[in-house]
């Protein structure tokens, strides 16, 4: 009963936390999706053509979605816990009779919510520049949850190691990014030369956007159930690593 107190306080938190500034949590991203479709599926999708039997736009649409996903449900995490322990407030947390489960439930509950939430504000913007029907409700949907959750662990990690505001945003510029744009999202892999084929597979985004475009669209340049098991392995093994570093009061407790 505790534990359930204490976890619906810090998701309610984080919700409240970040619905209080949606000028700077929702609109952004709305306004830098309006843009992707507008220079890269209208101005550049024209000239391109079909991608896989798919228009550019509704090809590109699946990607620009879960990368929104990525980005706020990282964000969100690494920014409110990286607050909490520099505001001192996580003393509190680790004074009470909080298991370290909770609290890394709680905290990426909060992740995962704003990137969900984020990813349907795209989805809506998305259904002005391009038709789109869902091939697979339940992989479409399964997909989206499992990456909000995996990125959301990412951040917590990200907080709970950064030493300043500055270590918050290495990853995320140096790391993340990079990844995301080189994950498939503007591009299928099988358009490359087989070097960079190769290479790309090296990228575990690149089959989360790919499994979430099979959802959306059917088309997908990846086994599907290989990108399940990538993804799934990846949220245990951050889950692990979390109540690690928890339990262990590594940039916690020093």
């Amino acid at each position: 009963m505790k534990n359930s107190i204490a976890l619906k306080t810090i998701v309610t938190k984080e919700i409240f936390r970040f619905i209080r500034i949606w000028p700077q949590t929702l609109l952004p991203p709305a306004i830098t999706t309006a843009l992707y479709f507008l220079i890269f599926g209208k101005l550049i999708g024209a000239r391109i053509g079909d991608v896989n039997g798919s228009s550019y736009m509704d090809y590109i649409v699946p990607g620009i979605i879960l990368m929104s996903v990525i980005s706020q449900s990282y964000a969100n995490v690494v920014s409110s816990f990286y607050s909490t322990k520099f505001q001192r407030n996580i003393e509190e947390l680790l004074v009470a009779p909080v298991p370290n489960w909770v609290i890394l439930a709680g905290y990426v509950s909060g992740g995962v919510i704003r990137g969900l939430l984020v990813g349907m504000v795209v989805t809506l913007i998305s259904l002005i520049f391009a038709d789109i029907v869902v091939n697979n409700v339940l992989i479409t949907l399964s997909m989206a949850l499992l990456t909000a959750t995996l990125f959301a662990l990412a951040g917590f990690i990200n907080a709970i190691l950064a030493e300043s505001f500055d270590d918050i945003s290495i990853i995320p510029n140096f790391v993340l990014t990079p990844l995301s744009y080189l994950g498939g999202v503007f591009y299928s892999v099988g358009m490359l030369p087989a070097i960079w084929q190769t290479i790309s597979k090296a990228n575990p985004i690149l089959y989360m956007i790919n499994a979430f475009r099979y959802g959306l669209i059917g088309i997908s340049d990846v086994n599907i159930e290989l990108a399940y098991l990538i993804t799934v392995g990846a949220i245990l093994c951050l889950t692990f690593m979390n109540l690690l570093l928890l339990h262990k009061g590594i940039g916690i407790k020093n």
